[in-house]
């Protein structure tokens, strides 16, 4: 069975309308990890609709296969994936599809990835009632990507990767035109831990600070020597950044106060040294207060792995864009310090995730993870067909 591009783009566009306005509904009632009762039953509904079978996940989410069975073919599914979450963001863009709820957004452009793969699946059921889509598929929507370590965990816990050989995905990219897509070969982002340092002491005046352990001193050690240590203990070919976000300590401006926290992120760009990070990172820490007469306690969060990109996936990517959106649609991209749960897949089957572009050519650059964030809806037909045609480039792996 060969299906042209074309036969691909044209299915796609005949959707995209209602794929445009699904999306919408879901970016209006946002819903954080976990919570997706809303988007999930609304998700399900529609596949039903196209007479497929989607089965719901335990709390939120869903997977949904279609097209022929393992059995039929001899080969392992391939798998597209979407993430349903958002943020607790408020959002800013004044759109008339704005959030409806108070301090929640999709802010990282889950709504979108939702509605490619949504849209993906609809093109390949229709592909299979004509008897033209040679390997199953598998579409997981998945709940609580932005919570670590991530929903994907629960997804493979939930057995949504039985039967599945390879798997893909898109991840907004609002630096790059719609139209494009960027893609890498290895890790395309970063490990990303959640630290919390907590120091205690017996508090005292602030005249008198030989007399008790100085917390706010000691933190402020911690804040500044910890990351520069880690640069001295692990291979600076690693990647390895600490980059602290909240700090408490005290009220008064005379009193040393009894305790004191740091919170931030520990990412890093290599699996080894991910791996001997944490117990670097409790060494630093411990040695760096132990002159202050303090006490101290580490909590080390592991988040996600690096999402590494398969080679032979990434080059089904690309040949599927080139496809689809044409001979200039690949860019090489950056390997980003943010975190995806993506990465839990790829620690059980190979796959790859590119980053689709979502700014209008000429536009202006939004950021993720902000209020503000706007996205050239054309991206939705770009994830659609790019995720629908490299499934029928792909050919599933043999079962074994």
């Amino acid at each position: 069975m060969n299906v042209d591009a074309a036969r691909v783009t044209q299915l796609v566009a005949d959707l995209l309308p209602e794929l445009v306005e699904i999306r919408r509904d879901i970016h209006a009632h946002p819903e954080l990890g976990r919570l997706e009762q809303r988007t999930t039953h609304l998700v399900a509904d529609r596949l039903r609709a196209a007479g497929l079978s989607p089965r719901l996940l335990p709390g939120t989410g869903l997977v949904c296969d279609l097209g022929p069975s393992t059995v039929q073919t001899g080969r392992r599914r391939v798998a597209l994936r979407a993430d349903v979450d958002a943020l607790p963001v408020q959002e800013t863009t004044g759109l008339p599809y704005a959030s409806t709820v108070h301090g929640v957004a999709h802010a990282c452009g889950h709504d979108v990835h939702t509605a490619a793969v949504l849209g993906a699946g609809l093109v390949l059921a229709e592909l299979h009632a004509a008897g033209d889509l040679p390997d199953g598929v598998r579409l997981i929507f998945q709940p609580a990507e932005e919570v670590q370590p991530g929903g994907a965990l629960d997804v493979i816990a939930a057995g949504g990767l039985d039967g599945v050989g390879r798997i893909f995905a898109v991840h907004c990219d609002p630096k790059v035109d719609v139209g494009r897509i960027g893609s890498r070969i290895g890790p395309i982002t970063s490990a990303s831990d959640e630290v919390t340092v907590v120091v205690t002491g017996p508090g005292g005046h602030t005249s008198r600070p030989h007399l008790t352990g100085d917390v706010v001193y000691a933190l402020g050690q911690v804040i500044t020597q910890v990351p520069a240590v880690l640069g001295r203990r692990l291979d600076p070919r690693s990647g390895v950044n600490l980059t602290w976000g909240a700090v408490q300590a005290g009220q008064a401006h005379n009193a040393i106060p009894a305790t004191g926290s740091v919170r931030g992120t520990l990412r890093c760009l290599d699996v080894r040294a991910w791996e001997r990070a944490s117990e670097v990172f409790h060494q630093a820490v411990e040695q760096v207060v132990a002159p202050y007469g303090v006490e101290v306690e580490v909590r080390h969060q592991r988040g996600v792995p690096p999402v590494e990109n398969d080679e032979r996936a990434v080059a089904v990517l690309e040949a599927a864009a080139r496809d689809v959106l044409g001979e200039d649609a690949v860019l090489l991209t950056e390997q980003s310090l943010g975190g995806e749960d993506f990465a839990w897949y790829l620690t059980k089957v190979p796959g790859a995730m590119a980053r689709l572009g979502t700014r209008t050519p000429g536009g202006r650059t939004y950021d993720i993870h902000q209020g503000d964030l706007v996205v050239d809806e054309q991206a939705i037909a770009c994830g659609a067909a790019l995720l629908a045609r490299a499934v029928l480039r792909v050919g599933g792996t043999p079962v074994a």
